[in-house]
């Protein structure tokens, strides 16, 4: 085998928030990819809806710079845990990864995990460390601990030797040595990858391209992405899609194709090309079916090479989808029916690959299992945004049992940041959620760093109130760990819900005279139906009110007979919080333009039925 000179594969990795995207702009604006109009976009490759909302990569995606000759193909990755998936499989594509960490926070628990990916794939470390115009930052302490992480992760002495260039990569600028007043630009950084990342190894024999992810385009179909391992390819050629299966089996050739349309990627957009060969990251179009980890190969079955499917982390939560059988399904969405549903989750998982999608005991439901709460609310947000109308239950962890037969649960390594003065209310939070704390740490600035262990579940619904404890100031990231001794049941709760009576439309007197016993999640003229939950209640049992009585009219006037009714402001609950606010017997209706929260059971004597079922049984 031989090595390319002149192109370079490079993945960018770190942990949430550490700068990975906007290092990215950087570099495609030094290296000229942006047009004249375009020079000031920020994110550039965070693309989708969700991404700019949320502030945070949620797909992979490549892009590609030309520099002094040399093309430079570089992959942004998402940095938040639940995202791991695309990390995993897009790391087969690169020769070295460029290793993005704070200088301010130093290595995070994500900051080793995609580490720990990338080391045991031997690839090269370029460490950036990132933020240095950050007040109260520790650069060459963060090299330090970085250095340590590398170690602890069994690196080899190659990995070890890693080189470091410091920057601000929201400034545009670049230092050899922080200690050294000298900035230069982010081309510095170009230089950088240029001359410690490898060329790809290439081979000249077969064609042999392994689909790390794909798209798909209503023009041109199914999009197959990934890096060309041997051989090369052009328009036209017959190429064989193989997919590997799950048992020993050998692999399947699901179909041979012509090449419609290459596809080479120059900053944000997409050219064609005439050809392409081995060691470059290529999109491939003309396949009528495509899965991530399936093979592209030649026609000719002497000559095939097919690789091993992609091995993924498995997922640690699960909830159910079902169809919205409530009284206003159909009014808000396009889609309400189960086999939309399960039409669209079947294309879901052909792209992401650490999701599982699994039938039940009903045709009508669908468990759906992710890496955690986030990774499974942007399918759901996702799917409502396309027009979805679905029912969704509580979240679950999933257990499993260990070689004894005992119960074990995920745990998971939590880090959070806060300042110091609520460090004891954040301790005695997830004390109470289970955690055990392993670590604390106090630095000059009045910050806190606290590190706890704990079970997947103790974190549900937890991130909403660190914000709400900590007046803001608390950053929590979490990262899988492993699987544990279960620690038994847990209440999710402690307050009951209030229960909508009778359809109609809430009154501002009757939510008045109610919003004693609790807090509302509904505002006045709104549509309700019966079953559907009002508010969260003052107590532990659950309550049926009526939010839709009128005042009784009469004739009779007197003073303060008719005074002004003020409505204390309702909680506007985010889909993370309503998931997380949810119980085993709840829902949560989620259509285009509305989330409800309702009882899995509508009618209140069916519910009193099975309530006492239940109890009977136990």
């Amino acid at each position: 085998m031989t090595r390319r000179s002149e192109l370079r594969n490079v993945a960018i990795i770190a942990h949430v928030d550490h700068g990975k995207t906007t290092l990215v702009d950087g570099l495609l604006a030094a290296a000229g990819a942006f047009k004249r109009t375009e020079q000031h976009a920020e994110r550039a490759m965070d693309s989708g809806d969700l991404e700019r909302e949320r502030g945070i990569t949620i797909t992979s995606k490549p892009t590609a710079v030309e520099y002094k000759g040399i093309r430079i193909n570089l992959v942004d990755t998402p940095g938040h845990a639940d995202f791991g998936g695309e990390v995993e499989r897009v790391l087969n594509m690169v020769d070295a990864v460029l290793l993005v960490v704070d200088a301010f926070e130093g290595p995070m628990p994500q900051t080793r995990f995609v580490t720990e990916k990338a080391i045991a794939l031997g690839l090269k470390v370029l460490l950036v460390v990132n933020k240095i115009d950050r007040d109260g930052c520790e650069p060459h302490k963060t090299v330090d601990s970085t250095f340590d992480l590398l170690v602890n992760l069994n690196a080899s002495e190659d990995q070890l030797e890693f080189p470091t260039i410091f920057c601000s990569a929201r400034e545009r600028y670049a230092m050899a040595d922080p200690d050294d007043e000298t900035q230069l630009g982010m081309d510095a950084i170009l230089d950088f990858i240029v001359d410690h990342a490898p060329g790809p190894e290439v081979d000249d024999g077969n064609l042999a391209m392994w689909v790390s992810t794909l798209d798909h385009d209503s023009y041109i179909g199914y999009v197959a992405i990934g890096r060309v391992r041997a051989g090369t390819l052009k328009p036209g050629d017959r190429v064989a899609l193989m997919r590997p299966t799950a048992t020993d089996e050998p692999a399947e050739c699901v179909e041979v194709f012509r090449v419609r349309k290459l596809l080479g990627f120059r900053g944000t957009q997409r050219f064609t090309r005439e050809q392409v060969e081995a060691g470059d990251i290529a999109a491939v179009a003309g396949m009528t079916t495509l899965q991530v980890g399936d093979t592209l190969t030649c026609e000719n079955v002497a000559e095939r090479t097919v690789f091993p499917s992609l091995d993924v982390d498995p997922p640690t939560m699960s909830v159910r989808f079902r169809i919205n059988d409530s009284p206003f399904a159909g009014k808000d969405g396009k889609w309400v029916t189960s086999r939309k549903i399960a039409e669209r989750l079947a294309r879901e998982i052909k792209s992401n690959v650490a999701l599982k999608v699994s039938e039940t005991e009903s045709s009508d439901e669908f468990e759906v299992a992710g890496r955690g709460e986030l990774h499974l609310s942007v399918l759901i947000e996702t799917m409502r945004r396309e027009g979805y109308e679905l029912c969704v239950s509580r979240p679950r962890v999933i257990p499993k049992r260990g070689e004894d037969g005992s119960l074990l649960e995920p745990y998971e390594n939590v880090v959070v940041q806060c300042d110091s003065e609520y460090s004891g209310t954040v301790i005695e939070k997830l004390s109470s959620r289970m955690a055990e704390l392993r670590a604390m740490d106090t630095d000059d600035t009045g910050r806190t760093r606290l590190e706890f262990y704990m079970p997947t579940r103790g974190l549900i619904g937890y991130r909403s109130e660190l914000l709400t404890d900590t007046r803001g100031t608390g950053i929590l990231s979490s990262v899988f760990a492993n699987y544990g001794p279960h620690q038994g049941a847990r209440k999710s709760r402690s307050r009951g819900v209030m229960i909508v009576m009778d359809p109609g439309e809430t009154i501002t007197y009757s939510l008045h005279r109610l919003q004693d016993r609790g807090s509302m999640f509904v505002g006045p003229q709104t549509p309700v139906y019966a079953g559907m939950i009002l508010g969260e209640h003052s107590r532990d049992n659950d309550i049926i009110v009526n939010p839709c009585i009128t005042k009784k009219l009469t004739n009779v006037r007197a003073a303060g007979s008719d005074e002004k009714l003020f409505l204390t402001p309702h909680r506007q609950l985010s889909l993370e919080q309503a998931l997380a606010f949810l119980n085993d017997d709840e829902l949560l209706e989620v259509t285009p333009n509305h989330l409800r929260l309702r009882k899995r059971l509508l009618d209140h004597n069916a519910r009193k039925r099975a309530e006492k079922a239940a109890a009977t049984a136990s």
